[in-house]
């Protein structure tokens, strides 16, 4: 009898402190130690923007700062794999995939979807206005109605003064 894999799982994680905050949530509601067996295949994917995309219609002499930017974003990027691979393993889950890809976030991760076959996209909410949402665009908004899977959109609880 072959052996079925497992569904896949795919987080997406950006530097914010929701998309941490996403990633701890699905590592404790599907990742517990106490289980021998995850029921998924995790893949933690971060959507590095394009240096272009970063600096917009700058002037001239933009060309002249296109290096440093991409040398920032690989940065940022480095620190959030780092960050997101450090979280996976205080969680002992240590089979973790994590991956960079270039792109706009809400394509980025649909496509991974795509790819990895994936059943469920996690994604934290940054819990933006109305207004904010409209101008901005959000992410989780575009997955929800785009992806091909179930996505949960986590929000990460306001704190009570």
């Amino acid at each position: 009898m072959a052996t079925a894999e497992k569904p896949v799982m795919v987080v997406g994680i950006d530097d914010s402190e929701q998309s941490v905050y996403a990633l701890e949530w699905a590592l404790d509601h599907f990742f517990t130690p106490f289980a021998p067996n995850f029921p998924f295949t995790l893949i933690v994917l971060h959507a590095k923007p394009s240096s272009t995309s970063a600096i917009g219609l700058a002037g001239p002499g933009a060309a002249d700062v296109l290096p440093y930017v991409e040398a920032d974003l690989k940065k940022i990027a480095s620190g959030v794999i780092g960050k997101a691979k450090q979280i996976c393993l205080s969680k002992s889950v240590n089979e973790a995939t994590l991956e960079v890809v270039e792109g706009d976030p809400r394509n980025v991760l649909c496509e991974a979807v795509e790819k990895h076959h994936a059943s469920m996209l996690v994604v934290g909410s940054h819990g933006y206005g109305a207004i904010k949402r409209a101008v901005l665009g959000s992410v989780s908004d575009y997955c929800a109605h785009h992806a091909h899977c179930s996505v949960i959109i986590v929000k990460k609880p306001k704190i009570k003064h």
